[in-house]
């Protein structure tokens, strides 16, 4: 499909509709030379780089399909092909039948990074702690998004601060340890119209954290959608667990970004917000690329040559 540009160009498409619309181009005809070296590129790709994607909607690929677009822009940006692995949460729980289990954690093995996305309800959420755990344990690359970011919190709380009932209020609501809370401002009785939509900014407080690093920046705007976050009564002892909150909303009150304080930990950042809404072809998401560079062995310090390195194009935005 990248390829299609590069048809039209060969006919002439553009010149003709042009032309027949008597529109008037000062500067010509577009310059697609980066999109031509993109498909050129991807053409000589032969290394491959695979991600588990731990969801409950896996039956159902469309579910994710914003998720597996990101993961593929950024997999381009590292010049390598994509492998997803589709890994069903609820098999990496504890009741799951021995089988099953034994085949979702050998895929979890197998894979070069782990990526927990979104979701609501609790079914499959305990498999994703696991997920979580077994990323944190075993130094896989990891990407939590929304819910993935709560349930890295949560795992944390249980298996490191030994808060065992630590859970989130959208699953326990008498849970003596909710790390995860609904919003305060959120109504409890209004079913409609409650969820944090739409882009936000992040303040990163940590100029040298690994997200300041990949998006060049002292701020973010992605966009979120969620009820619940962490529970900023719990922060102080999360952070002493080895979790670092480096970005926040403008109150300094929300957290928007974690990571893991473990320098050893080749990348391990969940985000409150949805990276993936915000990701092009020529712009991958900086999470999403963070993720998949670690994943094919690279630094992230390292910057790749081509037209669709990310910080670069956000400098050039930046600077216009």
């Amino acid at each position: 499909i990248y390829k299609v540009p590069l048809l039209l160009k060969a006919q002439n498409v553009a010149e003709i509709i042009a032309n027949q619309l008597r529109m008037y181009l000062p500067k010509g005809m577009p310059n697609i030379s980066p999109w031509e070296a993109l498909c050129k590129r991807l053409d000589s790709l032969d290394k491959t780089v695979s991600i588990a994607l731990v969801g409950k909607y896996t039956s159902g690929a469309d579910a994710y399909l914003s998720v597996e677009r990101a993961l593929q822009h950024a997999a381009m940006a590292v010049s390598r092909k994509l492998n997803i692995i589709w890994v069903i949460a609820e098999h990496l729980q504890d009741d799951a039948a021995a089988a099953d289990k034994a085949t979702a954690f050998k895929q979890l093995e197998q894979a070069d990074g782990i990526l927990v996305p979104g979701g609501f309800g609790d079914r499959g959420v305990v498999g994703k702690i696991n997920a979580c755990k077994y990323a944190r344990e075993k130094k896989k690359p990891f990407l939590g998004v929304c819910l993935g970011m709560q349930v890295a919190v949560i795992e944390v709380a249980q298996n490191i601060l030994k808060w065992k009932d630590a859970d989130s209020q959208e699953f326990n609501k008498d849970s003596k340890n909710p790390v995860i809370i609904f919003m305060p401002e959120g109504s409890k009785t209004h079913m409609g119209g409650t969820m944090r939509l739409g882009t936000r900014r992040t303040i990163l407080k940590d100029e040298n954290c690994t997200t300041a690093k990949l998006y060049a920046g002292s701020f973010i705007d992605e966009r979120h959608r969620h009820r619940y976050e962490v529970n900023p009564a719990k922060i102080k002892e999360l952070e002493k667990a080895g979790l670092k909150f480096v970005g926040m909303d403008e109150t300094g009150q929300r957290m928007e970004i974690v990571e893991l304080a473990d320098a050893s930990h080749p990348f391990f950042v969940a985000a409150q917000f949805h990276p993936e809404l915000k990701s092009r072809v020529m712009v991958p998401s900086p999470l999403f690329y963070g993720l998949l560079r670690a994943a094919a062995g690279q630094s992230i310090a390292d910057e790749p040559d081509h037209p669709q390195s990310p910080r670069k194009k956000r400098r050039s935005v930046a600077q216009a």
